[in-house]
């Protein structure tokens, strides 16, 4: 069986929970678009993992773990976070992490390049400023280096001087310091001599547990409102992370997926600029930051919250093909007297239940409910209080996807299955 884990807010919603949850079965899990502008945190057995690169079943010995091709790479990050693993005690050899060849990799002229476009924009998008947008433009461009060109022996600094050309003017215009390729190609040979064994062929791997009937998960990242193509655009990433851009960047066909479960907060939250019709800048937006610990696994930066908008839920819910959600966070919502939930706009003086591509110009209508629920010792659906189970049904409802799990705490152990 194959599943995908896809976000379907802003990111951030807790699918690296999620994945090494539904990983305790799997034999395989992949971490299939995004760079390390993403970031997964998983609370297992009391003991806290932050993720930037690395699926989140790498804390798993028995499961193994890809980077695959739909991902862009920063190695220093990837080696930092390695070293980070071990030092916590989880084992990473290479017979339990391979990197995909096709993946490309973020180098050290992207980063410069994502501050200096920032810095030139009129209106900031808000950018992590990790490299991420100039990688996937080179990768577009067909001038980018890839984690198999480490490895191939191919790799030379006349190769790298040719993708270094156009930054390099750039940088020379703006009294940036411009990037030798000689000194970068001795920084990819130093890469290669610490990532080098982990990079192979994934293909065959993926395709070969997949004959063997053993089941795989497919770790998505950021989310379908940050999705290049159905996102909020320009405040989006640089790549396709909804569930058919996962399922490509992995290499599997999207025929060969048996569940794709798409990940919630019971609000939302949202780092950067772009539209948040159901943001809360007031006392309400503080408490729900404070009680759910929103702050950037990646960044540490404050996030935006506010309250859960079940019209972007639907949207999602079609142009994902979800068959479940994953509700997090229910019961940091439950801390609040009154609940809002946004189930329709008013735009341009007509109420709709669809996102209209100037949402910016959205108000949203709300439903309310009773909160003051406390899910402290909830093992089961059943014993979850009457108000929260309402508040559930109503998602089930609106969007016509059935809840699969709840999560009631920050550890994995604290999921509800419905």
């Amino acid at each position: 069986m194959i599943k995908e884990i896809v976000g379907i807010q802003w990111g951030d919603e807790g699918k690296g929970r999620a994945s090494h949850y539904e990983s305790k079965t799997a034999a395989l899990v992949i971490r299939a678009t995004g760079g390390n502008n993403a970031g997964h945190t998983v609370v297992a057995n009391g003991k806290k993992y932050a993720m930037h690169l690395l699926p989140s079943a790498i804390i798993r010995d028995e499961v193994k773990s890809i980077i695959g091709p739909g991902v862009v790479i920063d190695p220093d990050v990837l080696i930092s976070e390695i070293k980070t693993m071990r030092e916590a005690g989880v084992e990473i050899n290479p017979e339990k992490l391979f990197i995909s060849g096709k993946a490309h990799i973020i180098m050290p002229q992207h980063k410069k390049l994502d501050a200096l476009y920032e810095e030139m924009k009129k209106n900031k998008i808000g950018t992590t400023g990790r490299g991420i947008g100039p990688c996937y433009s080179d990768k577009c461009d067909r001038t980018g280096i890839r984690m198999n060109d480490l490895i191939s022996g191919e790799l030379t600094p006349e190769k790298i001087g040719e993708m270094l050309k156009k930054a390099n003017i750039l940088f020379e215009k703006y009294d940036y310091e411009t990037f030798d390729e000689n000194e970068v190609y001795k920084t990819c040979m130093k890469w290669k001599e610490q990532l080098g064994e982990y990079i192979c062929d994934v293909q065959h791997i993926i395709m070969e547990t997949y004959k063997a009937n053993k089941d795989i998960v497919i770790e998505g990242a950021q989310a379908l409102y940050l999705d290049l193509d159905h996102g909020d655009y320009p405040f989006v990433t640089s790549s396709n992370p909804n569930a058919s851009g996962a399922a490509s960047g992995a290499g599997i066909g999207p025929t060969l997926i048996d569940e794709v479960i798409g990940i919630i907060k019971a609000y939302c939250s949202r780092v950067g600029e772009g539209p948040f019709p159901t943001e809360q800048k007031n006392e309400i937006g503080d408490k729900i930051r404070d009680l759910g610990h929103e702050y950037g696994t990646t960044t540490g930066r404050p996030r935006r919250c506010g309250w859960l908008d079940l019209v972007m839920i639907k949207d999602a819910a079609f142009i994902n093909g979800l068959t479940s959600l994953c509700v997090n966070h229910v019961d940091t919502i439950g801390k609040l007297e009154e609940i809002k939930v946004c189930v329709s706009y008013k735009y341009k003086g007509k109420e709709i239940d669809y996102i209209p591509m100037n949402r910016q110009e959205c108000e949203p209508v709300y439903k309310t409910f009773k909160g003051s629920w406390d899910t402290t010792g909830a093992k089961t659906y059943e014993d979850l209080p009457e108000n929260a189970k309402e508040y559930i049904s109503f998602i089930e409802e609106y969007t016509g996807v059935k809840v699969k799990y709840i999560g009631v705490g920050a550890d994995e152990s604290q999921t509800i299955i419905k």
